[in-house]
């Protein structure tokens, strides 16, 4: 299955993959900027997420970014990746270190993170909502937990809709089906390799973005004192330079 994605402008090609709070939509503000700085943007929904359907079977995130890339005749590519997303382009980007040149990863998870006490319970609150059927009260609870202060109302709402539409899409499946992933050695990377965190986030994605600087190659770590688990979102024209830079740089 080919994920539902949109593809804009002319040059290098930069993937943005979204956090697993959000859908491709949470890329609007960083798609002109990418563009009229002379970028080939492809953003896609992971199955479950925005547009694309829930899997009908067993199936991978990375496996259908790079079947995406491969039909977009994408050889190699700088990725964009926030939160789950950042999670999907470091398996990516260690298990095929060919493939991918920069690497710009915003909040991101990763595999080898025990969670803390606060994200345990976070992700128990959220269960038991679900649960009962609450998806409105999941749905606030997801924008409280992630979403800065530094972010407007329009911003806070647009989380809001992505988020409940994500909720809706993976509700709605008549069987759930295992993620396959690998786990490769981040050591492996080769792409120059930029690490976001936010001040006002989680205290495991500062941990892990401490952690991988350590083992990716040459990788730095910039943490926004200002932002949550959704910087690009809260102040983009905060995050845009950075990413520019950071692409142009690399």
């Amino acid at each position: 299955m080919t994920l539902s994605h949109d593809v804009a402008g002319d040059g290098p090609t930069v993937v943005l993959l979204h956090s697993t709070v959000c859908d491709r939509r949470m890329w609007d503000p960083q798609v002109p900027a990418l563009v009229e700085a002379g970028y080939r943007v492809v953003r896609a929904d992971f199955r479950g997420f925005g547009d694309s359907p829930m899997p009908d079977g067993p199936s991978g995130d990375a496996d259908d970014v790079v079947e995406l890339m491969d039909s977009l005749g994408a050889e190699q590519v700088a990725m964009i990746a926030a939160s789950g997303g950042g999670r999907v382009a470091l398996e990516i980007a260690a298990g095929r270190p060919e493939r991918v040149t920069s690497l710009a990863l915003l909040c991101t998870a990763w595999w080898e993170q025990e969670r803390s006490a606060d994200l345990r319970a976070f992700g128990a609150r959220e269960d038991a909502l679900l649960e009962a059927g609450d998806v409105d009260a999941a749905t606030e609870l997801n924008v409280e937990m992630w979403v800065g202060p530094a972010a407007d109302q329009a911003t806070r709402d647009k989380v809001r809709e992505m988020q409940r539409r994500a909720f809706e899409v993976q509700l709605a499946a008549a069987e759930e089906f295992p993620q396959l992933a690998t786990e490769p050695d981040v050591g492996a990377i080769t792409a120059r390799t930029l690490l976001v965190s936010g001040a006002h986030d989680v205290i495991d994605f500062h941990e892990v973005a401490v952690a991988l600087a350590k083992r990716i190659p040459g990788a730095r770590h910039v943490e926004l004192d200002w932002a949550g688990h959704l910087p690009s979102l809260e102040r983009p024209e905060a995050v845009n330079p950075l990413l520019i830079d950071f692409l142009r740089t690399a």
